[in-house]
């Protein structure tokens, strides 16, 4: 299924994302996301609509679809952004301002309404270009946007004064510089707004900069001499040949081929001590060689780079939208009517009973208009997901989707499993004992455990690698339980863990066994040794009150000596993928439950538990069933992440509460006349910044 994206310019709040979203599903596409802090559209199931109806349906809505060429168009028209268009349209309206005190500074020619229409023309035709137009459209559509609000606000002042002016020729009926005052100061709260909304994007955007690099190219003449070319990293394939140097950016994604250094993964990981990297070792682009010199072969490029598909989750779980935003969205979908209902009775009211006149009644609906604008209200969650998201990935660690970081509020129990999580899942052989001949036991053991993917199978290969391979005419292996195989005679070998064993069979405290034909013929014992963090992190959970549970199929002496080491109490052992996926069906029945897993034979547990942790390296990006990735292959980053999801929550909370509370306070006021309609529209755009500064302090805030 192809998935479209395009950069959207014009959303200013979750108000007008929702507007776009609606329009996208009501023409039939699904998976539609739509970010309104980076101005991302993307949807899939396009193939039966024109990519170019949509393009124009979006434009008629009041936005507009970019690309490349039409960027670079827009670059040599000057009032293309709100700081523009601010710019432009100050030295009229301060000008305007100035007639509220002519009497004192004797400036009576500002009085006459040809000058004040002219100031305000050039303010009032931008202004609507941008908030009529966009406003219109929403209404035409059915989908009214935040801009009617301040588009209806400006049009009523403009023709009020227009009437006064030109009708009444009466001085106490000119409102022009209310007029140009709202669209002014609008603008300014929306290039503030835009500047703050940037600034929580600023941890992706340092990963999106380190995408684009020059790389030394490593290419031959016709003589086989080797010679260095310099090119963008964009212009490498797979395959082709670049070199490294002391200090450099690694390029892109690479295996090495020739020589060893130490790099900095920071940039991936959050960690900064570097790693020691030698040949055969992979490579991520963006990381840096801090010593050594590399040769090294492309072993991905553009999308399929490990940085790409960091940014593309963040981008994706930025988009998503968790429960908290979902109720926001549905308010803001009834807040432009409900407040242009309320402008309306906040006019008849103060015109009706409290013998206001017709202007001054006018004014405080204009201000009720302007200073309800959802905006906040529709930012609170995006931008605390987008500033929790982007800290997180700046610290190596990747969450799948915005609800994940909210869902951590609930998370009261988490479920370890034990080889490759609590432990390194670096083995080495203990012990092993065999009957028969102890060579030959050897090669049946690495012939069997090189078809497995579990990490002690992987280990038991490297030690007893040999050239002596047995020939299967069968081979599978049995997730939970090990490998069997037979040979050309017809012998069934088996290697795995104790299910393997009949009852009676007295051998039951090994890590492997092998049998030949339902009989046992030796078993190994290997060492795990247990990650240097994991006692800490254990620790500060159980400090936390957070239950801690181990899950493991390892036989139960074992599960428990690790247990006990690390203050793990509830332990349940000797357990196959689907039991593990049943006991934490069990779990969460009880209470929402997260389990940390290595994302290989625990992807079934992983994809049940209310959130799904992976302990992986960067290598392993694609496991699948995890909803937050821990990407320095280490726990250390777990109670990171808890924080950091619960801090986000308390942000949004914070941010919901300031957005609600404006409004509950500031409508009253203005309906009771004492805020003006410019005032209000300075307040309105400060509130988008006070939620912005309230979610950019998650970048430094302590979350543990």
């Amino acid at each position: 299924m192809d998935q479209v994206n395009w950069k959207v310019e014009g959303m200013t709040c979750s108000n007008c994302a929702l507007t776009i979203t609606k329009f996208l599903q009501k023409e039939g596409l699904s998976d539609v996301k739509v970010n309104p802090i980076d101005g991302t559209v993307c949807f899939s199931d396009h193939h039966q609509i024109s990519l170019e109806k949509l393009k124009n349906g979006i434009d008629g809505l009041g936005y507009h679809v970019t690309d490349g060429e039409s960027q670079k168009t827009q670059k040599t028209f000057r009032l293309n952004n709100n700081k523009s268009r601010f710019l432009f349209t100050l030295p009229f309206t301060l000008v305007l301002m100035l007639h509220m005190l002519h009497a004192w500074l004797n400036l009576h020619w500002l009085m006459n309404p040809y000058i004040q229409l002219g100031l305000c023309l050039p303010v009032f035709i931008i202004g609507m270009q941008y908030f009529g137009k966009s406003a219109l459209k929403s209404i035409v559509n059915g989908m009214p946007n935040m801009n009617v609000l301040v588009a209806t606000g400006a049009l009523a002042a403009f023709i009020y004064s227009m009437v006064g002016a030109f009708y009444f020729n009466d001085a106490n009926y000119y409102f022009f510089e209310t007029t140009a005052t709202i669209i002014t100061l609008v603008f300014l709260g929306n290039y503030l707004e835009d500047a703050s909304v940037k600034s929580t994007q600023r941890a992706l955007k340092t990963l999106v900069k380190s995408q684009k690099l020059m790389a030394n190219m490593i290419a031959f003449d016709d003589e086989h001499k080797e010679q260095i070319f310099p090119i963008e990293n964009t212009q490498l394939k797979t395959g082709d040949l670049i070199l490294i140097k002391t200090g450099e950016q690694i390029p892109i994604d690479c295996k090495i081929l020739w020589g060893e250094g130490s790099v900095n993964e920071a940039i991936i990981t959050g960690e900064s001590t570097p790693v020691l990297k030698s040949k055969k070792d992979f490579l991520i682009g963006g990381s840096i060689l801090d010593s050594g010199t590399i040769k090294a072969q492309v072993t991905a490029t553009g999308n399929e780079t490990v940085l790409s598909g960091i940014i593309r989750m963040v981008q994706t779980a930025q988009s998503e939208k968790p429960p908290m935003q979902k109720m926001a969205d549905r308010i803001s979908a009834v807040f432009v009517p409900i407040v242009v209902g309320l402008a309306i009775i906040t006019f008849l009211i103060n015109y009706n009973f409290f013998d206001i006149s017709f202007g001054a009644s006018l004014m405080r609906a204009i201000a009720v208009l302007v200073i309800s604008c959802p905006c906040a209200m529709g930012l609170a969650t995006p931008a605390a997901i987008a500033v929790g998201l982007g800290r997180a990935a700046r610290n190596g660690i990747l969450f799948r989707n915005a609800s994940s970081l909210e869902s951590f509020k609930s998370i009261r129990q988490i479920v370890f499993d034990k080889t490759g999580t609590l432990t390194t899942g670096k083995f080495s052989i203990h012990e092993f004992h065999t009957d028969i001949d102890e060579t030959l036991f050897k090669e049946i053991v690495f012939s069997l455990e090189k078809y497995s993917n579990h990490p002690i199978a992987k280990s038991i290969s490297i030690h007893w690698k040999t050239d002596n391979l047995i020939r299967w005419s069968k081979v599978e292996e049995i997730k939970g339980l090990g490998v069997s195989a037979t040979d050309t005679e017809g012998n069934l070998y088996e290697a795995g863990s104790r299910q393997l064993l009949h009852d009676d069979m007295k051998e039951n405290n090994h890590h492997v066994y092998v049998l030949k034909n339902k009989q046992l013929i030796g078993w190994i014992d290997i060492k795990d040794e247990i990650r240097p963090e994991a006692k800490k992190v254990i620790e500060w959970l159980n400090k936390k009150n957070i239950k801690t549970i181990l899950l493991t199929g390892d036989i139960k002496s074992k599960a428990d000596e690790v247990a006990k080491e690390l203050g793990i109490e509830h332990v349940y052992a000797e357990q196959r993928p689907e039991q593990k996926m049943e006991i934490i069906s069990r779990l969460n029945a009880v209470t929402p439950t997260a389990m940390v897993g290595d994302g290989i034979n625990d992807a079934p547990a992983l994809a049940k538990a209310s959130i799904g942790i992976a302990v992986s390296d960067a290598s392993q990006l694609a496991l699948q069933h995890a909803d937050i990735i821990l990407m320095n292959n280490s726990l250390k980053n777990l109670p990171e992440a808890l924080g950091l999801g619960k801090h986000t929550f308390t942000t949004i909370k914070q941010n919901l509460f300031w957005a609600f509370a404006y409004n509950v306070v500031a409508i009253p006021i203005a309906a009771a006349g004492m805020l003006s309609p410019g005032l209000s529209a300075l307040a309105m755009g400060l509130s988008d910044v006070v939620l912005a500064i309230n979610s950019v302090r998650l970048f430094v805030k302590k979350v543990l």
